[in-house]
């Protein structure tokens, strides 16, 4: 289990996602990874492959949520500009900003194993 001191290694605003829980570190360490069982991870990027933009903004904007909560950082950044482009449905290469996601996704994961 990651402390968080290696979740704010990781680039989290650790500060910040304990003053919403009040401080309890015990239930924001049992919060993260609850990340990595979000379907809406695969939904945005099926979405995206099918062409989907409406189904790939609404998960976008699902995890925009979660991870602005928890504040994870290195995640949120990149979830917050596909966000904005996909509620525009801008016909773009979203690759750049999936690859990040799931760099990022799997970083942290990382730190759970």
């Amino acid at each position: 289990m990651p402390t968080i001191e290696d979740l704010k290694n990781y680039g989290a605003n650790t500060d910040e996602a304990l003053s919403r829980l009040m401080g309890n570190e015990s239930f924001y360490l049992a919060l993260v990874p609850r990340v990595f069982e979000d379907g809406n991870f695969e939904k945005l990027a099926s979405g995206i492959a099918e062409g989907d933009l409406d189904k790939a903004f609404e998960a976008a904007h699902s995890l925009k949520g979660v991870l602005g909560n928890l504040e994870l950082t290195p995640i949120l950044k990149p979830m917050l500009e596909i966000t904005e482009l996909l509620r525009h449905r801008e016909q773009i290469d979203y690759s750049p900003y999936l690859e990040e996601i799931f760099k990022q996704k799997e970083a942290l994961q990382k730190l759970f194993e």
